[in-house]
């Protein structure tokens, strides 16, 4: 049987991750996190102290000078899950926070961080048999995926999600910052000008927000089954 390309897009901290990890898992495929390669952008820079907007108002040959100096990997850890190397270093835990998070959304704005990622997503998943989740997969990174998802929730629902998961990671963060920090993300993601977060016109839409986790791999893994025939 063919292996597929499976696009899975959409708004923060709707659990794209964590259904895309789950979906390669059943299906036997690799699972790339495209959100991940941005937060490592982010967090490169943070640790050269450029400032999002620098990199926005930085001449474009300088930019993708600084860009040809980053790799970005994902080794598999000892109990199958994998985690996300910056230039050979394990930065899984470091690129989790919201100071990383939300550096990731802005930098994302910026053409030349797109183009240099795109492509190194593309080279990844050129031969199928993937799973990527990310805002513009199904749009712009492989627009001809045998399958395309696109994860909804409301803005309430995710910023009580991603509460939780900060909570856990033993941060104190404000329930009124991280729902402002989600609205905040969806306004980036859904109006900057290159590649903007949109559904693609044969995306199947998943709105998670009353479903449990059972409920939405239950519905996920019939899509995935449907596509394969």
């Amino acid at each position: 049987m063919k292996q597929i390309i499976v696009a899975i897009d959409g708004y923060s901290s709707c659990g794209k991750s964590t259904i895309a990890k789950q979906l390669a898992q059943y299906a036997g495929y690799r699972y790339i996190d495209t959100g991940a390669m941005y937060r490592a952008v982010a967090l490169y820079f943070i640790k050269l102290r450029v400032e999002s907007l620098a990199l926005s108002e930085m001449e474009s040959s300088k930019l993708n000078e600084l860009l040809q100096q980053i790799h970005i990997d994902f080794a598999i850890q000892p109990d199958g899950t994998q985690h996300v190397t910056l230039n050979g270093e394990d930065v899984e835990k470091q690129i989790r926070t919201l100071e990383v998070g939300n550096a990731a959304s802005q930098i994302a704005v910026i053409p030349e961080v797109r183009r240099f990622l795109v492509a190194q997503q593309q080279q990844m998943g050129k031969n199928g048999g993937i799973v990527m989740d990310g805002r513009d997969i199904g749009t712009v990174v492989f627009p001809e995926a045998e399958l395309k998802l696109f994860l909804t929730a409301s803005p309430e629902v995710r910023a009580e999600r991603r509460y939780k998961e900060l909570i856990e990671k033993g941060e104190q963060p404000v329930m009124a910052d991280v729902l402002a920090d989600v609205n905040d993300r969806d306004y980036r993601d859904t109006h900057r000008a290159e590649s903007p977060l949109k559904q693609a016109a044969d995306a199947v839409v998943v709105d998670n927000s009353n479903m449990t986790r059972e409920e939405q791999m239950e519905k996920i893994y019939r899509i995935f089954n449907e596509a394969c025939k």
